[in-house]
């Protein structure tokens, strides 16, 4: 990702918005990205991740094969040290 100051934004935005065409543009204030400008490509790819990630289904939604999976679902083994969590 092409990191650009805002003061350099703020003078050339014409030329970082051809440029969020090929890459996303990282605009930084004191050396930390704070924005970052994106084609409209990437950003209907956003619209359509966030949309899944913000999804929510109410158990009483689930089907009965949902469930049965969920009872039956196990953690990878990777994860294992993540119990400890649940003790406190």
């Amino acid at each position: 990702m092409l990191e650009v100051p805002s003061t350099e934004i703020a003078k050339r935005f014409s030329r970082y918005r051809q440029a969020a065409q090929r890459e996303p543009v990282g605009v930084t204030h004191y050396s930390r990205v704070t924005e970052v400008l994106i084609s409209k490509h990437d950003y209907d790819e956003y619209v359509r991740l966030k949309s899944l990630a913000t999804r929510a289904l109410r158990v009483e939604d689930l089907s009965d094969e949902a469930i049965a999976a969920l009872e039956t679902a196990e953690m990878d083994p990777r994860h294992a040290h993540l119990d400890a969590l649940m003790d406190t």
